[in-house]
């Protein structure tokens, strides 16, 4: 008697750690979140031989979907009601390296509009007016307002910067409707792609990054050159510590006043990170459209079918970029992933939504043409 009431009670002991666990497990990680991920991003081949870094970006974008995220449908249904003709605004945040200057020129010169905007040669800036108006713009961007908030304004900036701009462009205080936009691309590719840019003698030294109302002092931002960084090996660029290419997009997208702007003593390294992937995912996921620098044509029939409008021309996929052609090591490739960590899982998150919302789209849309065959890019 006495050993089958241990045995009972060991099978119940068992019974509750095991349910514990589980409960302890979606807890932590909802939605499959801790699913982990292989380290797929370059290909080595036999001696001293390079990565074959752009061919196996472009496996891992076109290997077999499996879902990684579990999301509501109401994320997953783009019902976006932008009416074009009243207080509706599209917000486009622009992030360097992500193909946005070749969206943002669709945005303004490829748009199949009652009223097109008026580009004149010659001139940076475009027009973007709404029908019947002389002054209303629907869109808030680099082409059309140009950097009216800064150059390359992040989340943080734009959100307390466009209304009030928007009034002064306008000349007249005016509720309306803020539709967010932007462009992600593959982490590695991009930062690859900045180094380059900055290579050449990019710097955005101009960049105010805004946040509660104050740039950040030099001490809270420090910069990693002088003038330009004209010239920058890669192992210099991934060496300075205040390197803003690192995690970009996540920065750029989460909200800098949960974790005290630009001041890294208000909290840790750890919490600090968890913090702002956290609201970049959240950002990302409220935004009314993103689309990914490697998929083009999904990203051109997303934005059509959310926004209800057409563009004029197809999109077309770069190959061959020079950011797919630069030669890095084994040593410099875990270098530029560890930097770019947040980005990684930012990416990894954002592209399993983009292609879940795809299907949703696909589903639903009996005009859906598919882009399944769609030659992904390195750029």
């Amino acid at each position: 008697m006495a050993e089958k009431q241990w045995l009972k009670a060991s099978v119940g002991a068992l019974l509750g750690l095991m349910v514990f666990g589980l409960m302890t497990y979606q807890y932590l990680c909802p939605g499959n979140s801790c699913v982990s991920r292989p380290d797929r991003y370059v290909t080595y081949g036999g001696g001293n031989s390079r990565p074959d870094y752009a061919g196996a970006v472009d496996r891992l974008l076109q290997e077999p979907r499996r879902k990684k995220y579990t999301f509501r449908p109401s994320t997953l249904d783009r019902d976006v009601d932008f009416n074009i003709s009243e207080n509706d605004v599209i917000v486009f945040l622009h992030m360097q390296k992500t193909g946005g200057t070749t969206f943002g020129r669709h945005l303004v010169k490829n748009m199949d509009l009652e009223r097109p905007c008026q580009c004149r040669r010659g001139q940076k800036r475009c027009q973007c007016l709404r029908p019947g108006t002389d002054r209303d713009i629907w869109l808030f961007s680099r082409f059309s307002t140009g950097w009216s908030c800064g150059l390359h304004a992040d989340w943080t900036e734009l959100k307390d910067c466009v209304p009030d701009m928007m009034d002064k462009k306008e000349k007249q205080p005016k509720k309306r409707r803020y539709f967010y936009i932007t462009m992600l691309r593959e982490p590695v590719a991009r930062y690859l792609s900045e180094w380059r840019h900055v290579q050449r003698g990019a710097t955005w030294k101009t960049s105010r990054h805004m946040c509660d109302g104050k740039m950040p002092s030099e001490k809270e931002l420090p910069s990693c050159f002088d003038d330009n960084w004209v010239g920058v090996g890669l192992d210099e660029f991934t060496d300075c510590p205040w390197n803003l290419a690192n995690n970009r997009q996540t920065r750029m997208l989460a909200d800098l006043s949960l974790v005290g702007c630009y001041n890294t003593s208000r909290v840790n390294q750890e919490q600090r990170n968890r913090i702002l992937l956290g609201s970049a995912k959240t950002n990302l996921r409220r935004m009314a459209f993103f689309g990914l620098t490697e998929f083009q044509k999904k990203s051109q029939y997303m934005f059509e079918r959310t926004f209800k409008l057409k563009f004029i021309e197809s999109f077309e996929q770069v190959n061959g970029t020079t950011a797919g052609r630069t030669p890095i090591s084994g040593d410099q490739k875990r270098k530029v992933e560890e930097l770019n960590a947040l980005d990684i899982e930012l990416y990894d998150y954002a592209k399993d939504l983009f292609l879940q919302r795809l299907e949703r789209l696909k589903q639903h849309d009996p005009d859906y043409y598919d882009y399944v065959d769609e030659e992904v890019a390195n750029w």
